[in-house]
């Protein structure tokens, strides 16, 4: 519980103020630590509730009655970023701390204003906190904090110089915290490079939301893929649902294309502006859309609640993708359902996520189209049902007794279903087609050694030591089962 952590007052406001009740068990291992001033790295994904387990004590030693920079987050992503200083903001609110988000998108003599105005925490993307680093108009003279958030990420990114750039800005007696969901060797370094004799914390991916969420996958032609996702959209009926694509231009044509057949979706990564994509999230968080398509990058970090269902049209490309994925559904007690659609090429790929989620995903045969008009159905029927119990039915009484004055009970309920089912629409779409994933014979299909030009190649301009090409920097790059 948090009142057996030593918290403030002020903090203890906060906390109830935002709903927490019981400290997540990386909250409960990491506060603590953090209060002791302990330089820490925490090994969990997106969901355990890190942000608040590095936030509280991050908050707890703040001086409001100091005006300088004290604490400074780095994330990979601008959404990231966001999502973090509001965070950060909400758990402050009992002490009137100022939080500023600073990333790129956003105009630059803006932050730079808003930089004078003092404020205690930083949070921001590697590349613009460098800039305003570099120009002079960030100083990190005072910060006794230092966290990195979604540390693999940022190396997946090509950040890691950047990262080791900011921390020899930051004095050497500080506080370092790192978090990541896996720990390959370059963040390992950065440990040993930055960092004092850290504490480990880690949060197994069974503890996080994985055994919450029923998993299948549905074995397709790439072709057919489309037609199976909507006809999965009709027969399970989701109340939120994300499509993972593999890129950008995947989620806009399949954001298109299910509108053009009738959902309600839209489209979210890293070439829309900041304001497009805010004002996506916040439409999905309120139901206004039914279906957000988006690329790994642009979803990373994200927390959605009441996500039901999470469709990975393109299976990622690496195991840990994969687990903040289906991340997005099965929380707050919540069962979810992550289904992955794989062509042949690509069932290698399957084994390597079972064994990075220590579950079998259970194989789903591709629904038909009688089975998806026979959802829609039922769905209208559990709306009849619904509506009947409701009882507010006196207004309508006296035309219902006249129409069956006329036809027979059966065909007037007919008809009603007939009028309120959304039919499968067959409308033809044309979709890229997206090249599989290569098939490793020689390594393991996840092994990041073997990734084209290596982790290290991936930040802008970097080589390709195997052919001497400049590389460009793109952020976004069994029994059958029954529906439900």
């Amino acid at each position: 519980m948090f009142q057996d952590l030593g918290l403030s007052p002020a903090m203890m406001k906060s906390i109830k103020k935002m709903g927490f009740e019981e400290a997540t068990p990386i909250q409960a291992q990491t506060i603590p630590l953090s209060l002791a001033n302990k330089d820490l790295i925490g090994q969990a994904q997106t969901g355990t509730g890190k942000t608040a387990a590095f936030g509280i004590p991050l908050i707890e030693k703040i001086d409001k009655e100091v005006d300088f920079i004290q604490g400074i987050v780095v994330a990979p992503t601008r959404e990231l970023a966001i999502q973090v200083s509001e965070e950060l903001y909400k758990i402050g609110y009992g002490k009137r701390i100022r939080v500023l988000p600073i990333y790129g998108g956003q105009d630059i003599n803006r932050q730079i204003r808003s930089l004078k105005k003092n404020p205690h925490i930083i949070v921001g993307t590697p590349g613009r906190l460098l800039d305003h680093i570099n120009r002079k108009t960030l100083r990190l003279d005072h910060v006794h904090t230092a966290i990195l958030d979604e540390a693999d990420e940022m190396l997946n990114m090509g950040f890691i110089e950047d990262i080791e750039a900011i921390l020899a800005q930051i004095p050497t007696e500080r506080q370092t915290l790192l978090f990541s969901a896996t720990m390959p060797g370059p963040i390992q370094k950065i440990a040993e490079t930055f960092m004092k004799d850290p504490q480990v914390v880690r949060v197994k991916a069974k503890e996080v939301t994985v055994s919450s969420v029923e998993q299948f996958y549905v074995e397709v032609q790439e072709r057919n893929k489309f037609d199976v996702l909507t006809r999965l959209l009709d027969i399970q009926s989701p109340e939120l649902a994300i499509v993972f694509g593999r890129t950008k231009r995947r989620v806009d044509e399949l954001s298109e294309a299910l509108n053009l057949r009738g959902y309600m979706a839209e489209g979210i990564h890293g070439d829309l502006s900041q304001a497009k994509r805010l004002s996506v999230l916040k439409k999905f968080k309120e139901g206004n859309i039914d279906v957000l398509v988006a690329t790994d990058v642009a979803a990373r970090g994200l927390d959605i609640s009441g996500v039901t269902h999470v469709y990975n049209f393109d299976i990622p490309q690496d195991p840990e993708s994969y687990v903040h994925r289906i991340g997005r559904t099965g929380r707050a007690g919540k069962t979810g359902v992550a289904m992955t659609f794989v062509t042949h090429r690509e069932k290698s790929y399957l084994s390597v996520v079972e064994r990075t989620t220590k579950r079998r995903m259970e194989k789903m045969v591709p629904p038909t189209l009688d089975q998806a008009l026979e959802g829609q159905q039922k769905a209208v029927v559990e709306k009849i049902l619904q509506t009947i119990e409701a009882n507010n039915l006196q207004y309508y009484k006296q035309a219902a007794d006249e129409l069956l004055d006329q036809q027979d009970a059966s065909t007037v309920v007919a008809a009603v279903l007939k009028m309120l089912t959304k039919e499968p629409d067959t409308t033809p779409v044309q979709l890229t087609e997206e090249s599989p994933l290569p098939v490793k014979r020689d390594r393991k299909p996840f092994d990041r050694d073997n990734r084209r030009g290596g982790e290290y190649n991936r930040k802008k301009g970097a080589t390709n030591h195997r052919t001497g090409a400049k590389r460009t920097h793109n952020r976004d790059s069994k029994p059958s089962k029954t529906y439900r």
